[in-house]
């Protein structure tokens, strides 16, 4: 008899455990949430928003090159060709939201590439780590040129 009482008060410690962490995971996320605003949402979700913001602003331009006998009609066009542009990518976000994500994933870690190699170029650039008489192609005496060594 003393066992089962043992387990229930373990089942309801861990259930006690469980509910304090839910609630203040939820706290802190609405803490957050109201310090930073809402979290962004996935790749798709802000390509979604961002043809939108785009398509908003291109539909209530006003072009002073066409003045006023060409600018209704004008205005037209570009929401027609708005809306033409949302049809054709809405589907595309549609069936594949997860690519979206892979390419924004793809795009972070080239710019990490990139930044890392001119962060090396840089400090080399810097502090003079070049041995120019090493690196320098022996081959062509004619130009300061260097050898580059791609492998």
């Amino acid at each position: 008899m003393d066992e089962v009482r043992a387990d229930e008060v373990r089942a309801s410690d861990a259930d006690a455990w469980a509910t304090a962490c839910a609630e203040d995971l939820a706290a802190e996320k609405a803490r957050r949430r109201a310090q930073h605003g809402p979290p962004p949402g996935s790749a798709a979700e802000e390509l979604r928003k961002l043809v939108d913001t785009v398509a908003d602003k291109l539909s209530t331009l006003q072009s002073p090159l066409l003045g006023a006998v060409a600018g209704p009609a004008a205005q037209q066009v570009v929401k027609q060709v708005v809306e033409q542009a949302k049809a054709a990518v809405e589907p595309v976000i549609e069936r594949n939201p997860d690519v979206f994500d892979h390419l924004a994933a793809a795009g972070t870690e080239l710019l990490a590439a990139y930044r890392s190699a001119v962060q090396a170029q840089e400090r080399r650039w810097t502090t003079g780590d070049q041995d120019l008489d090493e690196r320098r192609d022996r081959g062509d005496d004619a130009g300061p040129g260097e050898r580059i060594d791609l492998d």
